[in-house]
């Protein structure tokens, strides 16, 4: 009798008249069913979630290699663009005055409006304000013209090789003299604010006098 024949002969509800052979070759089927069946439901249930887990992590360092890899790539573009920037500033740095030089420009901005043909009325420097690396110093000017020698007035401002830029600027009729009748002069009023560069010195003390504020600021109220 062939294996097929006696595997069909077999009674499926009476095992234990089986050969000796199949009934070894059924339990060890039977074993590795139950050993696999055991080996998803407590080993693969457990595992799966710290398997995303990784497979998240690895991904995620993908991602940050690829980052960094394209940041070493374009490195030699980022100094370059550095280097631009920081010629663009030092450019700009230039174009404002030291402290020496700063009655000077003051003069200029006075000189231009006399150049301009306009009548100057009021010019008011005021207290410096400083920043982080520079100091601004407010200007309160008061000029009556017509509008042409205001926009000459403007137009040498801008010529200047020092930086001053202009602020609040307001234009108003002049009330004309007695018997006029026609507003034919132009009062303006505005702030010009000039700039300087602090030296190191100045720097160090605007730092030092920030950070007591800051300190004296945290300190409780008595």
């Amino acid at each position: 009798m062939s294996l097929m024949q006696e595997l069909r002969s077999l009674d499926p509800r009476d095992p234990g008249r089986w050969p000796l052979a199949v009934r070894t070759g059924a339990v060890a089927v039977c074993f590795v069913v139950v050993s696999l069946m055991a080996l998803y439901f407590f080993v693969w249930t457990d595992l799966n979630p710290q398997l995303q887990q990784l497979e998240d992590q690895e991904q995620q360092l993908r991602n940050e290699f690829q980052t960094k890899h394209s940041k070493a790539t374009n490195l030699d573009v980022y100094k370059q663009q550095l280097a631009d920037i920081e010629k663009s500033f030092g450019a700009m740095l230039r174009q404002l005055p030291s402290k020496t030089e700063v009655d000077n420009l003051l003069v200029d901005i006075s000189q231009t409006g006399l150049a301009a043909a306009l009548d100057q009325k009021l010019f008011q420097p005021e207290g410096e304000i400083k920043k982080d690396f520079y100091a601004e110093r407010p200007i309160k000017i008061r000029f009556a013209g017509s509008y042409h020698q205001f926009g000459n007035f403007v137009s040498g401002i801008a010529a200047l090789p020092r930086i001053v830029t202009l602020h609040d600027v307001q234009i108003t009729p002049v009330q004309p003299a007695a018997g006029a009748t026609v507003f034919d002069q132009l009062q303006m009023d505005l702030t010009a604010k000039t700039y300087r560069y602090l030296d190191d010195e100045e720097v160090a003390t605007a730092e030092a006098d920030r950070r007591k504020a800051e300190q004296k600021a945290k300190r409780p109220q008595g």
